[in-house]
């Protein structure tokens, strides 16, 4: 079998930085560890629909600095900032700490692996085919100024009774350079034939 690492994980301390940027020993890491992955977990719950790609923390003695990228700032804030103050209530109350939040507007969402991703699961949950899906989605990020692309498909596509994984891939793809500035990220679509994975 093939031994296959995650991108990300590969370059984190070399390319790319840490999501979560704090030092604690002891019990002490493990209680915050779990605090953090609630904290993912609430905002991308509550914020579905808000186009979110990552989830930064930070801490100081008595406060968690939360920075939140999305493609749709306007979801997040919401009217007069009432989505955006509701969700800082959850986090204090979660956390039992002081919460900032700022929100980052991702610039060029064709160009964001998560963001690319959850589009082409959307799309293949509305029915369309997975080819065109995956086609458009290069495309795109070609045209948005990526130097290559690669969209992975595995499942029961169109459903067929044996699944299957396909690939579409343009351009430089470099998976052992550690050099080379990598965007990955893994969705899953949920069809009625079941899951369809995507990388």
């Amino acid at each position: 079998m093939g031994q296959k690492v995650n991108p990300i994980g590969f370059r984190t301390g070399v390319m790319i930085g840490w999501k979560s940027r704090w030092f604690a020993s002891g019990k002490q890491y493990t209680g915050q560890l779990l605090e953090d992955r609630e904290i993912r977990r609430m905002v991308f719950t509550d914020l579905e629909k808000a186009s979110i790609s990552n989830v930064d923390i930070e801490r100081q003695p008595n406060q968690v600095h939360v920075i939140i990228d999305t493609a749709r700032p306007g979801v997040i804030i919401g009217r007069k900032g009432a989505t955006v103050n509701q969700l800082r209530t959850d986090l204090q109350n979660a956390t039992g700490k002081r919460v900032k939040l700022d929100i980052a507007e991702i610039e060029r969402p064709e160009l964001d692996s998560f963001l690319v991703a959850r589009s082409i699961a959307d799309q293949l949950a509305r029915r369309i085919s997975h080819k065109r899906a995956m086609k458009q989605a290069v495309l795109r990020a070609l045209k948005g100024g990526a130097q290559g692309c690669m969209i992975r498909c595995g499942g029961r596509l169109a459903g067929s009774e044996m699944a299957r994984v396909e690939t579409v891939r343009e351009g430089r793809v470099p998976r052992h350079t550690l050099r080379a500035e990598i965007d990955y990220a893994k969705e899953e679509a949920l069809t009625t034939f079941g899951r369809i994975g995507i990388k």
